[in-house]
């Protein structure tokens, strides 16, 4: 069966990427050409080339609008259509209901993990839909992950997503805070990213981000912008049940400053910049 690949960005490129290598016979389209068609994939020229030709289509589309664009247009029926981008939880939950209207079936299948994990194929896939799509899904999308997790009907995928977002974006931002705070005092980076890195609070994300607040290199694995928009979307889910945010209050305004400041296409690590731009508070 042939797969289909819409959007073909920072996490788009590697992850298509990763089924091509596996075999698949791959049809991909993005908006822009960049010139990074996976190797053994045919570059459509339309979305509705990609509907016309395959059985699964898989959406890494950078935003709501750019989703029903895309899908405006192209014939869905009888296609499994797998959302796997960041949207609202009730985005997708309407998206599922368009789409089974129109004869076709509907899977979310948000992952977990930036630029890095996706080109090793370490992504975690948040899989909702119907049981028999949620199977259909895990098999299709297994060479671009290390696990995929059932999450039950939709919008179950979108809003574990968002919980594991929340986690990640204070995790990242408070270390960025122990770089600034380290920073005001005169340490030396270098020796609080090795006290870090040998303690019981180390990851994989902690690991790499200290590196980048040591170096300043922010090549982007997670984008400033990208991180702000997840982070909008938790808080704005977080009203809508009347849920306590604090950290992702604060947060939120710590990402919005630093886009401001020209960081946006710079990797999360970079919000450092906003910690540095910010006013201490009166005593």
């Amino acid at each position: 069966m042939t797969v289909g690949f819409l959007g073909l960005g920072v996490m788009g490129t590697p992850m298509a990427a990763n089924l091509a290598r596996a075999g698949a016979d791959l049809i991909v389209w993005s908006r822009t050409d960049r010139g990074n068609t996976p190797p053994g994939a045919v570059r459509a020229r339309t979305a509705a080339e990609v509907f016309g030709k395959a059985g699964t289509v898989l959406l890494m589309l950078a935003t709501e609008q750019a989703i029903d664009e895309v899908l405006a247009g192209v014939d869905v029926s009888g296609k499994l259509v797998v959302h796997m981008g960041t949207t609202s939880p009730e985005f997708s939950a309407g998206l599922n209901d368009k789409i089974k209207s129109r004869g076709g079936r509907y899977v979310e299948a948000p992952v977990s993990g930036s630029r890095g994990p996706a080109e090793a194929g370490e992504l975690i896939a948040m899989v909702a839909g119907e049981p028999a799509d949620r199977g259909e899904t895990a098999r299709v999308i297994a060479p671009m992950c290390r696990q995929t997790v059932d999450c039950g009907e939709v919008p179950g995928g979108l809003l574990m997503k968002l919980a594991v977002n929340t986690f990640l974006i204070s995790m990242a931002t408070g270390l960025a805070e122990a770089f600034h705070f380290a920073e005001a005092y005169g340490l030396d980076p270098g020796l609080l990213r090795q006290v870090l890195d040998a303690g019981p609070m180390a990851s994989a994300v902690s690991r790499v981000k200290a590196a980048k607040l040591v170096t300043g290199d922010f090549e982007v694995q997670a984008a400033i912008r990208d991180v702000l928009k997840n982070n909008e979307l938790i808080v704005e889910a977080a009203r809508r049940r009347d849920v306590a945010s604090p950290l992702l209050d604060v947060c939120r305004s710590l990402y919005a400053e630093t886009a401001a400041l020209g960081h946006g296409e710079q990797d999360m690590a970079a919000v450092i910049h906003g910690l540095r731009a910010t006013r201490r508070p009166a005593p």
